[in-house]
């Protein structure tokens, strides 16, 4: 439309000044043409609108907006009509509690109470992208600041809402899978009535207060005490079956050897001691005719 502007108003000038200075007058069709060529231009200009990939257009006309929309690609247009590019890909907002981490500068995570009255702290992110279709329609009603106006209201309303049935432990360790997919429901059903849908929601933390997370981890030491404990307790139980075991077998042996004893098993069992010995050289022993035996170890 600028260009469409600058024609008109060469033409205004080569139409009146032509009246007022000669020298206009001279060239004043020149400037004629020049206007009108400008004109032409502009017009040709502000009939075709390049739509980026991954983009669509949506068209207002002195505040009425079309709900037609104009698809990525170059498309004719009414020159007078100007469009609004939606982004149609992926988005993520993030609300998080690290500093420069999140969409918003500071700590912008989300502080909910839970069952029991405790405060847990959660940062989370939101996948989402603008339904094609639904453009025109956000235009009207929300604007191009959708992210603002709604997703980040409805997803800190919503969680909000269904942390109150949980209690700050459950929602931290069992229940959090519960906790996502019922957030992930109830804020999908938000987007779909304002044109947005909701691809995936993360749960990215949850922080617990410090005396709940005192109390955990004293819990846990605790629990890895007694397992402990109990892995003593069985070895000291194995270990005294052992000795029972090997008491009870040096026992039976003795009686064995109490009931079958016997010169000669005397005189066998004292060379096989005496033989395993290193330091073993000459040895006299009785034999049953009275006899003395040389044994030599080596």
């Amino acid at each position: 439309m600028t260009i469409v502007i600058i024609g008109i108003v060469i033409l205004i000038i080569g139409v009146l000044g032509a009246n007022a200075d000669p020298v206009v007058k001279k060239f004043r069709t020149v400037i004629k043409t020049i206007g009108v060529v400008v004109i032409l231009v502009g017009v040709s200009i502000a009939c075709v609108v390049q739509v980026e990939p991954g983009q669509v257009g949506v068209q207002k006309l002195f505040g009425k907006v079309n709900n037609n929309i104009l698809e990525s690609g170059l498309n004719v247009i009414n020159p007078l009509v100007q469009v609004v590019m939606f982004d149609v890909r992926t988005e993520n907002y993030t609300m998080s509690g690290v500093q420069d981490e999140g969409s918003k500068q500071g700590d912008d995570a989300i502080r909910v109470l839970t069952a029991d009255g405790l405060e847990v702290v959660i940062d989370l992110t939101v996948l989402y992208k603008v339904v094609p279709s639904e453009a025109p329609r956000i235009l009207k009603e929300v604007g191009i600041d959708y992210r603002n106006v709604l997703v980040r209201p409805i997803c800190r309303t919503k969680i909000r809402d269904n942390a109150v049935y949980y209690d700050a432990v459950a929602l931290y360790s069992t229940k959090r899978d519960e906790f996502q997919s019922k957030i992930f429901s109830t804020i999908e059903a938000n987007f779909k009535d304002r044109g947005l849908l909701l691809e995936q929601l993360l749960v990215r933390n949850i922080t617990l207060p410090a005396s709940v997370k005192a109390s955990i981890e004293s819990k846990i030491n605790a629990e890895q005490d007694a397992q402990k404990m109990t892995f003593v307790l069985q070895k000291e139980r194995q270990e005294a079956e052992r000795k029972r075991v090997e008491a009870q077998g040096i026992a039976d042996y003795q009686k064995i050897l109490s009931t079958g004893l016997s010169d000669k098993l005397l005189q066998y069992e004292m060379i096989k001691a005496i033989t395993v010995s290193p330091n073993a050289k000459l040895i006299f022993m009785p034999n049953g005719k009275n006899l003395p035996i040389l044994v030599d170890s080596k």
